[in-house]
């Protein structure tokens, strides 16, 4: 009988989600577990494969799931291990070969990547890069994620951690420091964070300039005020978008260069910024793209539901478990 599901796992921080998916990309049933509830990767399968379990056995989908892909922090899809994920206590300093734990938990086979990668097959499974061989998706969430599929294929490297794009460019020679340790890394400029910090230099930089950042004072400055802020008209903000799409057009430019992608898909929360941030950045892609390259590169916004992507990008890969 033909598998009709895939089971699809997003391990986020805080929690880990799981849905079942079908061929069209719905997804009838969900669950949940903690990520961060427990001390050991052996106790944390217990519950993720308990809870994999009980969905498939208390909806009668027994026989019907073909596998199961996961999105995992510091995913290694060559090995199916989670490698020193430094936001995962019981990963944190080891690690741990997760994609056969599951496999011996549940009796179904797994394959498991990072959430950037799991993106790139979301979209090209079920969003924008439907049909396309050569592409790029940019994750732009807290920080920023790259998947890179090209001839087909998604570029792992022989290490299984190929494609961290947001590592590749140094920006401004002793910049931000970044949370690789490193300074100047374009993840530093182009995220959510990224714009965040922008803001704070900016206001610091411009103390006599007016605008309703200033009012800001109860938290700490988010990209999300920030984007509200130029909605409502504040030269700043716009300002903040446009550098901030300035420096991630280039980038993407020396992306092109590296792969020559039919597309580059924008993902995540960032991205929804729209026209304050695609503007600058198609301006400053084209002025730096090489000119053989001129043209042939479309920048789009993934078409995916934020809160149903990244699930739907790990079952991508159960089709192939």
């Amino acid at each position: 009988m033909d598998k009709l599901y895939a089971i699809g796992v997003d391990m986020g921080g805080t929690n880990t989600v799981i849905g079942l998916v079908d061929r069209r990309g719905n997804i009838p049933v969900r669950s949940a577990v903690g990520t961060v509830d427990y001390s050991t990767g052996e106790s944390y399968v217990a519950a993720l494969g308990n809870a994999i379990n009980e969905l498939i056995t208390q909806n009668n989908f027994a026989g019907k799931v073909t596998g199961i892909g996961m999105g995992v922090p510091n995913g290694n899809m060559n090995d199916g291990t989670v490698e020193k994920a430094a936001n995962i206590p019981w990963a944190k300093s080891t690690v741990v070969p997760l994609a056969a734990m599951i496999s011996e938990k549940t009796g179904l086979p797994c394959k498991l990547t990072n959430d950037a990668n799991a993106a790139a097959l979301g979209e090209m499974t079920y969003g924008a890069a439907k049909g396309l061989k050569d592409f790029i998706v940019i994750t732009l969430g807290t920080g920023l994620g790259s998947g890179i599929v090209a001839g087909g294929q998604l570029i792992v490297g022989h290490d299984g951690f190929a494609g961290e794009l947001g590592h590749t460019r140094t920006v401004r020679h002793n910049g931000r420091l970044c949370g690789c340790g490193r300074t100047g890394c374009l993840e530093t400029y182009a995220s959510a964070t990224g714009v965040a910090r922008t803001a704070r230099e900016f206001l610091e930089l411009y103390p006599e300039r007016e605008t309703l950042l200033r009012n800001i004072t109860a938290r700490p400055i988010t990209s999300k005020n920030v984007y509200e802020a130029a909605r409502s008209g504040d030269a700043m903000a716009v300002e903040i978008f446009e550098f901030t799409g300035r420096i991630l057009g280039g980038a993407l430019a020396d992306f092109i260069a590296f792969s020559s992608p039919k597309a580059i898909i924008l993902f995540g929360g960032l991205a929804h910024a729209g026209n304050f941030l695609l503007d600058p950045l198609r301006k400053a892609m084209a002025k730096n793209v090489l000119s053989i390259y001129e043209g042939k590169t479309e920048i789009t916004v993934s078409r995916l539901n934020d809160a149903e992507a990244a699930v739907l990008g790990a079952s991508a890969l159960a089709w192939e478990a």
